[in-house]
Order: structure tokens, then sequence, then C-alpha cells
């Protein structure tokens, strides 16, 4: 029975982490050694596994184009593809008397993050409470720093290990959310994690994968995928969406998107969507049974790419000053075709050429 009950606790473990010389700070996950040197148990919920790396769909010179990277190392590589790529096993971390506060998790004098700093409050960040007033018996914790920062990384991968998480425990996170979307989603994914800034647990089991796409994580995947698809029924297949970021999100601003996404529209019959005015519903309604996913690289194109069939593609709008390559990771464990434009820069911002586009079109299996 997986009891939690309100008590109040005293501990001062939050500011051990301005301690001088003792501060051992890690991010969550992705930490599997320091979990296995704190853990009472580890064990293998899931194998790894390799795959091969598809080639991207680009016109010759885009990759010329680049300028500067954002969680890509090397670009020229991961778009030509054709290299093997090796997915971690899933692992299972069991931990006691642990402390969840303020958006981090403190075992010891160890601290993990459960969210940068930048979301929280000057006040939590400086002064976290001592006074705890939840205590949880068995508990499991699926959300990741990356996954509370990007709101793309929360669908692919949180959610994915919400499943596993629910088979060991009370499903906890933080009740810092980074985008309203995410309740809806939780709400149409049947996740009911319990959220807390405040928690002493006496027994939490961590799930990591080290960010690999191994068989299983495929497989949750789907599984959301149908979820999600069951709520949408009778839907017909179409040419493609065009996902509206504007200024969401880290900033890149594309000079022309109106205009790119009102040409796709009229000339081969795009739907548009706009994240930043538009419900999950209204959204996924417009995405599901899309042959194509457009829009400027980023979190907000997970939503078409939750509900798109294989074989289908993926279309990225690249500022060149920040070209990132992290769909391509989950539209390559998805096999959907990905490819991409890269802009041209204009002082700040950058734009892209509509010719470049229809030609890009042509590439894929559209």
């Amino acid at each position: 029975m997986n009891l939690i009950e309100k008590k109040i606790r005293f501990t001062p473990i939050a500011y051990t982490r301005y301690l001088k010389g003792i501060k051992k700070s890690h991010a969550m996950f992705r930490e599997g050694d320091i979990l296995d040197y704190l853990a009472v148990k580890s064990w293998q919920v899931a194998p790894g596994n390799t795959t091969i790396s598809p080639k991207a769909f680009f016109l010759d010179g885009q990759l010329d184009r680049i300028t500067g990277t954002a969680y890509t190392n090397d670009p020229f590589k991961e778009m030509h593809g054709g290299f093997e790529v090796e997915h971690d096993e899933t692992r299972a971390y069991k931990l006691k008397d642990i402390w969840m506060i303020n958006g981090f998790i403190y075992k010891g004098l160890h601290n993990f993050r459960l969210h940068p700093a930048f979301q929280l409050s000057n006040r939590m960040n400086y002064f976290p409470q001592i006074l705890i007033d939840t205590e949880i018996d068995n508990a499991s914790l699926y959300s990741t720093s990356e996954g509370n920062q990007f709101f793309g990384l929360w669908l692919t991968d949180d959610c994915t290990n919400y499943k596993l998480a629910a088979e060991e425990g009370t499903p906890v996170t933080t009740n810092i959310f980074t985008s309203p979307h995410m309740f809806e989603y939780e709400r149409l994914l049947g996740m009911n994690p319990y959220k807390t800034n405040g928690a002493y647990i006496k027994n939490a089991v961590f799930i990591d994968d080290d960010w690999g796409n191994n068989n299983k994580k495929h497989e949750l995947f789907d599984e959301n995928k149908a979820s999600l698809l069951s709520n949408f029924q009778g839907y017909s297949r179409h040419p493609g969406v065009f996902i509206l970021r504007r200024n969401s999100g880290k900033t890149r601003i594309m000079l022309n998107e109106i205009e790119i996404a009102e040409r796709l529209r009229d000339q081969y019959g795009f739907k548009i969507v706009d994240v930043t005015k538009q419900t999950v519903h209204e959204i996924i309604t417009a995405c599901v049974g899309a042959k194509i996913v457009i829009g400027i690289e980023g979190s907000h194109l997970m939503h078409g790419l939750m509900v798109l069939e294989p074989g289908t593609s993926v279309l990225t709008f690249q500022p060149p000053n920040r070209f990132c390559g992290v769909l391509k990771i989950t539209t390559d464990m998805q096999n959907l075709n990905y490819s991409f434009v890269v802009g041209i820069q204009k002082e700040e911002d950058f734009y892209v050429d509509f010719e470049e586009v229809q030609k890009t079109l042509e590439l894929l299996p559209f």
C-alpha cells in the first residue's frame, strides 16, 4: 500500500548545496553510477539495443550554412546517418530516505536537479523550506531536469517513464510546470501523478535509461500514441499541418513564418495550428492523419510527432546559428522521415526561402 501522510518534519538538508567544498550536484537523471552508489537495490527494467541512424532529407549545401548548434555535436554526421546508435538499457534504482524540496532531490550530501534554476523563484532558491508536511512510503520519480525544461522531452521521455514508474509505486513529480498543455496531456494519457514541492520519501524508485530509445521506450511511446489516437476517431489522411511557434519557448524568430505557413496552406492544402493560442485537443485534431508536420525546430512540433503514422514526415526550419537535431532522435525511433531547411540569417533572426521548402518537399515520400 502506497501511503501518503501529512506529517510535519524538520530538515535543513536543502541548505547543504550551499556549503562550500561538499556540494555534490547532479542532473536528474543520466546519473546511473551515482544512483547505483546511493541505491540499496538496482535492477534492469529493459535491455539496451542498437539501431542504424537513417539519413535525413535535405538539399545540397544546407549544412554549409550552419554557424552554430544546440544539443547537437556533429550535424554533418548526424544528418547523413549510416552509423550505429547504441541505446542504453533502462534501469531502476531504489533509494531510501530521500527529500524532495523545491525542485531538488536530496540524499545525504548529494542533490539532483529536477528543474533548472531559472524556473525557481529567488526565494525558493535562496530560502528553501525546512518544514516538510508530506511523507510518502513508496514513490517512483519519473520526471527529469531536461523534461521539466523542454516540453518536447517531457512528452518523449518523462511521459514514457511514467508508465514504468506507476508499476513501482506512487508516481511523484514537482508541481512546477513548464507548459499549460501538460495538464491536458496528462488527462489524455491517463497520468495521475502526486505533485509536490516538499516531501520526505521513505522508499523511492528512480527509472533511468540515459535518454536511450531502446525497444522498451519505443513500445511505451507507441502505447502513448495509441492512447492519444483513441480520443480522435474518424480522422482522414490530409497533406499536412504547419505548427506555428511564434515566440514561444527559447527565442528563435523566423521572420516569414506566417507567410510560409499560408503559402503551404494555399498551394498544398496544409492546416495551420498555433500552440500559443490553441488547446491540445484542437492541435491534435489538426495533426492526426497528416502526411507531414512542418515548423520551426522546437518542442512544439512534438504535438504532431505524438500522432504521426510510421512512414510520414517531419520538416523542420533551422536557424543557421542554432541548428538542433534532437527531434531526429524521436523520428528515427518512430520510423518517420526527418528533413530540414536551414534558414538565412538576418541580424538576430532568420527567414526561409519558400522555393527551398518546395524542393525539399519533393525529396520526401509525400
